[in-house]
């Protein structure tokens, strides 16, 4: 995918927006029965209802003083109690395999709310009462289509995730980085940073959206993480909002590069890399992607023909985004006989890395089944 289209759709003002709202769509018992076998339905102690029993709320400010866009939540002390002692449960369930040996250390420092958004999350604040050191997690409406991305970004992504399921309820680790659009703001001109390398991961995270179908991914939907390297640091862009998973219609809301929001990083690597580069970086990232997909090639098979026969998007989006899909891949028919976001995505990612994959002597007989 070039970068020069976008450039010119900045020049034109001609950006893409994704829906203003996305439906929620609960999960089946097919992909419940899926959750169960992989580890990610288990039983919790809270539930999202629980959490949404709060007396009142108070606006969460940032460090600057600002509206955040959080509220901090209050509950009654009747329920403050069975709360605070069932989301320590959570976090020894999420991070130690429900070990409960060390939550006596731990305690609930802060519940925060977010009403803007499709997934309305609670974000947990867990704090370690003997050193004072914090960790968040956020609790959530089960939507399938955010089901289905965690899956895929678990899947086909270098960064492995950690999320469970109870009924309408989601729980999900908190994914650690600096947000896009602060790191624009405030990173993005610092002279440390090695904007090549930044040039190049956007570049790959630009791929992996596109070739799993990933959308919304406008600065706010995402972190940067910054490693440091030998005499240089390294940079990795990780998506933390996954409701827009196949959710559009429109090719171009799966190509971070085509919103505004992140055109700072556009002109970043327009400037910073060649042609040759760029689909050099691509075709690195496709090859990446190929190979966790055939070392996760069962798993992955069960979860798409779930996602083949579910309904998460409308049949006016799936047709549309079929149509230009395949017009972007000099009208190839097959995406042309899907009828489901899934099997577009299945479809899609045969299209994209069917020549890595051939490439996989394991895989060679069994790809083209």
């Amino acid at each position: 995918m070039s970068f020069a289209s976008h450039h010119n759709a900045s020049e034109k003002g001609e950006f893409d927006k994704p829906s203003r709202k996305k439906p929620m769509f609960p999960v089946n018992d097919r992909l419940r029965a899926y959750l169960k076998h992989h580890g990610r339905e288990v039983k919790l102690p809270v539930a999202y209802r629980d959490l949404q029993r709060f007396t009142y709320s108070v606006p969460l400010k940032d460090k600057d003083g600002k509206d955040s866009l959080w509220e901090t939540v209050v509950y009654d002390l009747k329920e403050w109690e069975f709360i605070r002692e069932g989301l320590v449960k959570i976090y020894a369930i999420l991070k130690t395999e429900g070990d409960l040996t060390f939550t006596k250390h731990l305690d609930v420092a802060r519940i925060d709310y977010c009403a803007f958004g499709n997934s309305q999350p609670f974000r947990i604040r867990i704090v370690n009462k003997f050193n004072d050191n914090y960790d968040h997690y956020y609790i959530k409406i089960a939507d399938a289509s955010r089901v289905y991305g965690l899956e895929l970004e678990h899947i086909l992504s270098p960064n492995r995730i950690t999320f469970l399921t109870h009924q309408q309820t989601l729980v999900e680790e908190h994914i650690p980085g600096i947000p896009g659009d602060i790191f624009i703001k405030t990173y993005l001109q610092d002279k440390e940073t090695n904007r090549i390398r930044l040039a190049k991961e956007f570049v790959k995270f630009n791929e992996r959206c596109f070739v799993r179908l990933l959308g919304d991914m406008r600065s706010y939907n995402f972190v940067v993480d910054i490693t440091p390297d030998i005499e240089d640091f390294q940079y990795r862009i990780r998506a933390i909002d996954f409701d827009q998973q196949s959710y559009e219609g429109r090719k171009n809301l799966y190509l971070p590069q085509f919103f505004k929001e992140n055109y700072p990083l556009v002109a970043l690597t327009l400037e910073y890399l060649n042609k040759d580069s760029i689909e050099q970086y691509q075709t690195e990232e496709r090859t990446m992607m190929a190979f966790r997909l055939a070392s996760a090639r069962y798993r992955m098979k069960e979860l798409l023909d779930i996602m083949g026969k579910d309904n998460i998007s409308t049949p006016e989006k799936i047709g549309q985004l079929s149509k230009e899909l395949s017009d972007y891949h000099l009208k190839n028919p097959g995406l042309l006989r899907c009828h489901s976001m899934g099997q577009l995505v299945k479809q899609h990612l045969k299209v994209c890395l069917r020549k890595n994959l051939l490439l996989i002597p394991r895989l060679q007989s069994r790809f083209e089944d």
